[in-house]
């Protein structure tokens, strides 16, 4: 049995390693945990230095990811230094400023200490480093109108076509005395209320297609980005374009309709 002090030697004499952190895409394809030992390089199968697995860090949603599917290992500063052989030089640091006014002046200030200093507002770097995806949502804008459009035109041909096998109908209410506002109400409050049910049909459709979405490629691509988002505004616009759209293609419907006399309905 060892003693107190005979333990705490050993202790002593055993080797300290740096400890690095591996996130888990890493983690999960090389089998890794926390406290397995690693050798790490600046070039592939060269001398480099023995660390221990500290922490495995989640992946953050970030989209440049997903492009560069690459795996990230995080250092201590100065073992980095040492491990690359860069020196005391940086490519990039970021400087967090307490609101705007503060940010100017630190631009101004960073970008006129010397040659070769140049600072850039970070939301100026994220709009630079997702171009690609704002052409995806400007063909995704486009998508929709040209879907909103095309199915604009298809509910008033259905609406027209539904309005007019009950012209008869129509026809018997007008002789019953029926005023062509009543008519025109009952048939625009049936479009709306169809509207809201198709909406609501939808939005349930929507909410479960974008949870299959995130489920699928968040397994592909192994991260916790969100591919697809229903949000409130998304599901107002939704429900009122649905209403308008209803209410509008059953007007022009029952317009048409009750301005043909009763007996022509009938065919006479």
């Amino acid at each position: 049995m060892l003693t107190p002090l005979l333990a705490a030697l050993l202790l002593l004499q055993q080797p300290s390693f740096r400890t690095i952190a591996i996130d888990e895409r890493l983690a999960a394809d090389a089998r890794l945990a926390v406290g397995d030992t690693l050798l790490v390089s600046a070039q592939p199968g060269g001398s480099g230095d023995t660390v221990i697995v500290s922490a495995i860090v989640k992946r953050g949603a970030d989209p440049a990811d997903i492009a560069r599917s690459e795996y990230q290992v995080r250092l201590h500063l100065d073992h980095l230094q040492k491990l690359a052989g860069y020196g005391d030089r940086v490519d990039r640091f970021a400087v967090a400023t307490r609101g705007p006014e503060a940010t100017e002046r630190a631009l101004s200030d960073i970008n006129s200490a010397a040659f070769g200093f140049e600072a850039h507002r970070s939301r100026d770097i994220a709009v630079g480093t997702s171009r690609t995806f704002q052409v995806v949502s400007r063909f995704h804008k486009a998508i929709g109108v040209i879907t909103i459009v095309a199915s604009a035109i298809f509910l008033l041909c259905i609406m027209l076509l539904k309005v007019e096998e009950r012209r008869r109908d129509v026809a018997a209410l007008r002789l019953m005395g029926i005023s062509r506002r009543t008519v025109v109400t009952a048939i625009v409050t049936e479009a709306a209320l169809l509207a809201l049910v198709g909406s609501a049909l939808g939005v349930g459709v929507g909410f479960l297609s974008a949870r299959f979405i995130n489920w699928y490629y968040q397994g592909v691509y192994r991260t916790p980005l969100l591919f697809s988002i229903i949000t409130p505004d998304i599901v107002t616009l939704a429900v009122i374009l649905s209403l308008v759209l209803g209410i509008g293609a059953g007007l022009l419907a029952s317009l048409r309709l009750v301005r043909t006399p009763p007996l022509t309905l009938f065919g006479r």
